[in-house]
This record gives structure tokens, sequence and C-alpha cells, in this order.
């Protein structure tokens, strides 16, 4: 079954959604567009990266803020920044309607952000590492399932 060609001549999943998951997830690995969305989901992540860290290490070391509403106020700072990134320029869903698309990505991004928490309480509180490094960590970890869900979820056409 052939691909079909979405916008910028990038191409949408090559099989219909009704083919089995363990099926389509080889198929559209093969594709080297799908690649270049990853590279610009990763540049774009990069960017929202340095925005929540830096959102962070100022809201901890200075406002005094604890570790854990710090990550919580970083994360909205990089979310805004990710969503209008993603959607214009990643995904170029532009046409697509903002505020389902928004939902979606927040629902994505929470979901993300509650594994990444979670992460960065077990590298603090657990093991003892400093909160600036774990939050780096736990970001990192929780960056390819975010990316997962935008591709089938957030900006699918």
């Amino acid at each position: 079954m052939g691909s079909v060609t979405g916008v910028h001549g990038l191409s949408e999943d090559p099989l219909p959604a009704r083919v089995p998951l363990r099926r389509r997830v080889p198929d559209a690995m093969r594709l080297r567009q799908n690649w270049w969305q990853l590279a610009r989901f990763a540049a774009v992540g990069a960017s929202g990266y340095v925005v929540n860290l830096a959102s962070f290490a100022l809201a901890v070391h200075g406002a005094g803020l604890d570790y854990r509403l710090a990550a919580v106020l970083a994360f909205v700072v990089a979310v805004t920044n990710n969503f209008f990134l993603n959607r214009h320029w990643t995904f170029d869903a532009s046409s697509g309607h903002a505020g389902f698309q928004a939902a979606r990505f927040l629902c994505v991004s929470l979901g993300a952000f509650v594994a990444s928490l979670a992460l960065l309480e077990l590298l603090v509180a657990g093991l003892g590492l400093d909160e600036v490094l774990a939050q780096a960590i736990a970001v990192l970890c929780a960056t390819p399932l975010n990316f997962v869900g935008n591709r089938l979820w957030s900006f699918r056409s």
C-alpha cells in the first residue's frame, strides 16, 4: 500500500490505522521524511529543554521554590514554547483546529510530565542527585513518550 503525501511533501503513515501497530511502526521507520520530522521535533525539544532547565534553575536557585513546584512552573513555560513550534514547524499542522491540537498536546505533555516528575522525585529524594541534573535526566527520559503521543494523536492529519 502506498503512502499519502501530506503538507510539505511529508508522507503520512504508510498504512491505515486499522493495520496493527506492530506492523505500522517498522513501516513508518523506513520513511526518511519521518526521520526528518523526528529531527525537527528534537530541535524543538532541545529549545524547550533549555527553556525548561533555565526556568527550573531560576525558580529553584533564584526564587527559592521547592523543586517540585519549580518543575511545574518550568513545564508550563516549556510546553507553551513547544506547542507553538511543534504546531507550526515540526508537524506543520496550522490548518488544524488549534484548540483541539492544544488540548491533545497538553494531554500528551501532561502524561510525559507525570513520568518525568516521578523520575525527578526518584532521582532527587531516592538517589540524592542535584535537582537541576535530575531534572535534565528526567526530561530527556520522557521525550520519546512525548514524540510518539504528539505524532500519533496531537497533530495527526
